[in-house]
């Protein structure tokens, strides 16, 4: 079977409809879906209807990506397998989106201040649409005005830490968040742990920071991980007791990553969907 655990829609910054992504989803034989969307889980019901109404040949696990913050760091905690009608989730949620919402609207005077961008906040939000508002809508939104040439320009010059339009996220703590999910019945999982940058030194100590904080699990397959990274995420689950999750990260169509691509551990892995009872025998 063919797990992808993480990935985004339209109701963050994906690309895809959650309908569209679950279709795609299908054509690349993936098994068990997980919509993972930033601070936000609206596309599950309509990912869950869509099933439900053409009887499809998958399965949806209830998914989020959680904005955090630890070591002044921006870090990301999926959530995997909750109810998302949970008061304390449905709460937690919503204090992230207002703060999306205050974090964009500072971003666009920091940069209209440049004088060569007009109505950052507004046109980000148009192509938001009614989803989470994030940077890479401000960038694509700075890339139609033709203010950069695509997205990588957007945050080098302008949307990274310590350019014109960077804005501190005053995210919450690692621990508010796994908190919230395990309330909510589900199992939190440090996403894409090589996507920080981080020194070896400095990987372990958040992974360490994050077994404390009471996390489950590390995203220890995805569609780029060299084999050496794989296998010392590996090692790092093992040896701090942590299950492995898998997923794509998927956000729109491209030749780098696709959805349920490339999507196996290294050896010694325990998958997380071994705590599901109806995945309890599977193997990756």
């Amino acid at each position: 079977m063919i797990f992808d655990l993480h990935c985004h829609s339209t109701v963050s910054d994906g690309k895809l409809t959650p309908q569209a992504l679950l279709e795609r989803a299908i054509e690349r034989g993936v098994n068990v879906l997980s919509l993972t969307d930033h601070d936000s889980t609206d596309g599950i019901a309509l990912v869950q209807k869509e099933i439900s109404d053409k009887q499809l040949d998958i399965a949806l696990i209830s998914g989020v990506e959680i904005s955090t913050c630890w070591e002044n760091k921006d870090i990301h905690i999926v959530g995997l397998n909750f109810d998302v009608s949970h008061p304390a989730m449905v709460g937690y949620l919503a204090t992230q989106s207002d703060i999306r919402e205050a974090r964009a609207q500072e971003i666009g005077r920091r940069l209209e201040r440049t004088k060569l961008i007009d109505n950052v906040y507004l046109g980000a939000k148009a192509i938001a649409g009614e989803g989470q508002i994030g940077r890479g809508h401000i960038a694509r939104y700075m890339i139609e005005q033709e203010m950069v040439k695509d997205n990588a320009t957007a945050f080098k010059k302008y949307l990274a830490r310590g350019k014109t339009g960077y804005v501190p996220s005053p995210w919450p703590d690692m621990q508010s968040a796994i908190d919230v999910i395990h309330e909510a019945g589900g199992q939190a999982v440090l996403a894409h742990p090589m996507g920080y940058k981080l020194s070896g030194k400095w990987l372990r100590k958040l992974t360490i920071a994050f077994k404390q904080c009471g996390g489950d699990a590390l995203e220890a397959a995805g569609c780029q991980l060299a084999p050496p990274h794989r296998q010392h995420l590996a090692s790092l689950a093992q040896e701090y007791d942590l299950y492995g999750s898998a997923g794509s990260d998927f956000h729109f169509p491209a030749s780098w990553i696709e959805l349920g691509r490339n999507l196996h551990f290294a050896k010694g892995v325990r998958p997380i969907w071994q705590l599901w009872p109806q995945y309890a025998n599977e193997l990756n």
